[in-house]
């Protein structure tokens, strides 16, 4: 956003998100009781120039025929500060969306706390993020729309807590401001840092988007996020969520590996366009780092809403930013490191809060091996996903798609069921380092690769892998019939996850993998 463009108004701004006529506002009027003149004068010339009584505006209205709760900033109601009254207004506005039991979305536009009150105000910032934090814990979505600028402690609180972000094109977003910062340290910040579109670069919003497309962008993520009844019905697997298809001729280890690496093999990308609506991507960790070797984000998966995370391998078949994912997600993927992985931990939280089924992909390579990665805390990260995944609340199911080597692959298998395509793989190490530890070559990889039991078939057979789908020939020149195909299959297995009584499934995820390999 330039300096000369006009800000959109709190109102503008939410008479452009809600349906025509439906927005309802829930906000008191605020009495001046200020002993200061110079802040009482400053109040009541920051009413006259906006028609509010605050800096905060709050209410519900419907969006796309969805009721939810909307909570905005006016900048020109001093700078969008927060102080006791703004604050308190906010509080009550989050605790009585909660009480409703409706989604929240936050558009903040803010210098921060404001200095006329001093510290009692600063401390507004606590209260407002824990009325959020109760919010979300009652498995409601918070969603924030960044607008220009926000800053301080705005951001540092309530900004910056979304289960999705986006932020308005060109809006300065910051922690410091840069006329505090030039005051203070006696030169001016660096410039391009504090923009919207280098935030999403970083993986600290998840899509940078002016006002006008806010509406879809919100009603696509909260059919995810809040599902509709009607839409929830478990959609229909001709073979049974749980039947096993007759089993097909067994292929070799050489065959199915040679397969998942061809270029043109459909990846996750291609499975969501083919087999997913209401696609929402997320960048990154939301917390300053992005891996292009994942992909996360809200969907429907055959119906069914869920959270997606997958390995994003990509290839010159993946085309970016078409149909259901959009622009600002990367096209081709790398080896997965562990930002990656922070990335898909965001991932699992955001189905906790909100108990939302889980699918994860699994398609890598391996892990990066690199300093970066080592110094990152690559094997921490992989742990922590283990962990997380076993104690996940949230109904969970993975499907091994391609190629799956070493512990990339193993940070997003456990899961209540697996699936797995005929010529997808799991192996410790991709199978020429197998080789290459056993042998010193690499020229009995698939020798190694059959001996260690990393097909599909052996899969099932060790109680690794639930069901295998038959992919048919056509799978990476065509895979039109495979991928919807697909698709209806994990939106019923997700259906019936969600379905089970959470400690039901809890207790007999832990019992599958305490009892692998173990013969009784």
């Amino acid at each position: 956003m330039s300096a000369t463009s006009p800000r959109t108004s709190a109102l503008d701004l939410i008479e452009a998100v809600v349906d025509p006529g439906s927005w309802r506002g829930w906000d008191e009027p605020v009495e001046v009781t200020t002993d200061d003149p110079a802040y009482r004068a400053d109040l009541l010339a920051a009413r006259e120039r906006t028609g509010l009584d605050e800096s905060v505006v709050t209410g519900e209205g419907l969006l796309r025929g969805r009721r939810v709760a909307v909570v905005a900033c006016e900048f020109r109601f001093l700078a969008g500060s927060i102080g006791v009254a703004a604050g308190e207004r906010l509080v009550t506005a989050v605790e009585r969306a909660t009480a409703e039991g409706l989604p929240l979305l936050a558009a903040p536009a803010s210098g921060g706390t404001r200095m006329q009150e001093g510290t009692i105000a600063f401390l507004q910032m606590v209260k407002v993020t824990a009325a959020i934090t109760d919010h979300k814990a009652a498995g409601l979505p918070y969603l924030v729309y960044l607008r220009h600028p926000t800053t301080g402690g705005v951001l540092a609180s309530w900004g910056s807590l979304g289960h999705v972000t986006a932020a308005e094109p060109g809006a300065l977003i910051g922690f410091l401001g840069p006329r505090v910062h030039e005051a203070l340290y006696g030169e001016e910040f660096p410039p391009g840092v504090q923009i919207a579109e280098n935030l999403l670069a970083h993986g600290l919003v998840d899509a940078v988007l002016p006002a006008d497309r806010l509406p879809e962008t919100v009603a696509r993520a909260l059919t995810v996020l809040c599902g509709d009844a009607a839409a929830d019905a478990p959609p229909k697997d001709p073979a049974g969520a749980h039947d096993q298809a007759p089993a097909p001729v067994p292929a070799s280890a050489a065959e199915s590996i040679r397969r998942s690496r061809r270029p043109e093999r459909p990846g996750v990308r291609r499975l969501l366009r083919a087999a997913a609506t209401d696609v929402t991507p997320l960048s990154g960790t939301g917390a300053g780092e992005r891996d292009p070797g994942l992909l996360l984000a809200l969907a429907r998966v055959g119906g069914t809403p869920c959270v997606v995370l997958g390995h994003d391998r990509g290839s010159h078949a993946e085309e970016p930013g078409t149909d259901a994912v959009e622009s600002g997600v990367p096209a081709h993927g790398q080896a997965l490191g562990p930002a990656g992985l922070r990335a898909a931990r965001r991932g699992m939280r955001v189905a906790a809060e909100l108990d939302l089924p889980l699918l994860t992909v699994v398609d890598t390579a391996g892990a990066a091996l690199s300093r970066d990665a080592e110094e990152g805390g690559l094997a921490g990260e992989i742990a922590r996903c283990l962990a997380d995944l076993m104690a996940l609340p949230a109904p969970t199911l993975c499907l091994l798609l391609g190629q799956g080597a070493g512990g990339a692959a193993l940070a997003l298998l456990p899961a209540d069921r697996v699936l797995a395509a005929r010529h997808a793989w799991l192996s410790p190490l991709p199978p020429e380092g197998a080789s290459a530890i056993l042998y010193r070559t690499t020229d009995r990889a698939y020798e190694v690769a059959e001996r260690q039991g990393v097909r599909s078939a052996d899969l099932l057979a060790n109680g690794i892998v639930d069901r295998i789908v038959e992919e048919g020939e056509g799978e990476t020149a065509d895979p039109d019939g495979f991928l919807p195909r697909l698709g209806r299959i994990l939106g019923a297995e997700l259906a019936v996850l969600k379905g089970r009584e959470q400690g039901e499934r809890l207790t007999a995820r832990r019992a599958r993998y305490r009892n692998l390999g173990v013969r009784r």
